[in-house]
């Protein structure tokens, strides 16, 4: 048997067949997410093919995470049909409150490394840092999936990314994943499995490792992975999963298409400029732009790691922008409460909103007016992202994000003395 990337021995074990790159296999789903702006139209589709019952209620999961609470009658009514439907289904159903639907297939044991999980979202691909093949797909696939349990895939060649070092001051895994996504391009990787190793990645948190898998989709990505390790299994073992993965890793003398590789100490904190993700430069460039608002939170910065860095920045001072903070799930902001980051953010002036989307989306929760400059954590800033065409998005580490909003612009976190 030839050496095998880490999404070959995944997508191998899945299809029952000797899987490499290019080949085409029907892969059998160890779990499946669709979230409120997609799993309507999964639900319709579904019924659409007179399949009463899913294929295992078990293995699927409904979140409501992208307008919650519902903003309008129209998207209540959508709200309503999740529920009913996933109590008609017995699948579970985690209502407005619960988090970000990434943030809750990890902590809720979901998503598993060796498996491959389905999510009718594009940055599923999250669920990577845990050494699982995850990926988003369609409404109407997600509803073939629903009824039968598999989806047929083409195994994606991988996109080596070997990062060394240690990171200077000052710089996170979000300047690290915004510095490849320079590199490589918005679309330089696509349908490629997105691979991250090295030193700097051993080293990272787990949360950390879901901010570089999370933002994979960005630069073209079908996939992010990072190796399971000692962390993957601790993090499992706190939750009580001892059993139904897989540890796997990428051989040796695999064949990776692409290969990138990064000295982490040359890294520099980073922005996405407006109006692309992969318009990315370093700090000093954009340094004193007035900002109008700062949101941190979102899946790809939502976390307790970036929460506490924030409250760091934050504690003891005030804000002179307009600033939305939003934990990535109930878990998250009990936390954050217990440390007392929560208490800082209010004192400091910031409006801290209930786990969910937030303002990601655009639909609620702080839409920017025209004109508006925002520094965001999250991971897009294409025109109309947030809600408003004529806002000017930056994305940013939550260090970044959370100094603009005590200064009221942009500023180096090297420089900070927090």
């Amino acid at each position: 048997m030839m050496s095998k990337t880490l999404a070959e021995k995944i997508l191998s074990l899945a299809s029952g067949v000797d899987a490499y790159k290019g080949d085409i296999v029907v892969a059998n789903v160890d779990f499946a997410m669709a979230q409120d702006g997609t799993a309507p139209l999964a639900i319709e589709a579904f019924r659409s093919m007179g399949v009463e019952k899913v294929w295992d209620p078990s293995r699927i999961a409904l979140v409501i995470d992208h307008n919650a609470p519902s903003p309008s009658e129209g998207v209540s009514k959508l709200h309503k049909m999740m529920r009913d439907w996933a109590t008609s289904q017995g699948v579970k159903l985690y209502d407005v409150g619960e988090g970000v639907c990434h943030q809750l297939m990890m902590e809720k044991g979901h998503a598993k490394p060796g498996k491959v999980v389905l999510g009718a979202d594009s940055h599923t691909c999250t669920y990577g840092a845990l050494g699982a093949l995850a990926t988003g797909i369609g409404s109407t696939e997600m509803a073939a999936v629903f009824a039968c349990g598999q989806l047929w895939m083409r195994v994606p060649e991988t996109f080596l990314v070997v990062v060394e070092g240690k990171l200077p001051e000052g710089v996170y895994a979000k300047d690290l994943v915004l510095t490849v996504i320079g590199k490589v391009g918005a679309d330089g990787a696509t349908y490629m499995a997105v691979e991250y190793t090295g030193s700097t990645v051993k080293e990272l948190s787990l949360d950390s490792r879901m901010t570089l898998c999370n933002m994979a989709v960005e630069m073209g990505g079908k996939t992010g992975l990072v190796a399971p390790d000692e962390k993957v299994v601790g993090f499992l073992k706190e939750r009580e999963i001892t059993e139904g993965y897989e540890l796997l890793a990428s051989d040796e003398d695999a064949e990776f298409s692409e290969k990138l590789e990064i000295d982490a100490g040359n890294l520099v904190p980073v922005v996405a400029c407006p109006h692309s993700v992969d318009n990315v430069k370093p700090i000093e460039k954009v340094e004193g732009t007035p900002v109008n608002q700062v949101f941190i939170g979102t899946c790809t910065n939502g976390r307790i790691e970036d929460l506490r860095i924030a409250g760091r920045v934050m504690k003891d001072r005030k804000v002179k922008v307009r600033t939305i903070i939003v934990p990535a799930s109930r878990e998250v902001y009990l936390k954050a409460l217990r440390e007392g980051l929560i208490e800082a953010f209010i004192k400091a002036g910031a409006t801290v909103c209930n786990p969910g989307c937030g303002p990601c989306v655009g639909t609620h929760q702080g839409i920017p007016s025209p004109g508006d400059v925002v520094v965001s954590t999250a991971n897009r800033n294409f025109k109309g992202r947030m809600g408003c065409d004529e806002a000017e998005i930056y994305l940013a580490s939550p260090h970044t994000a959370a100094l603009a909003a005590v200064t009221g612009e942009i500023s180096d976190p090297r420089e900070e003395k927090s």
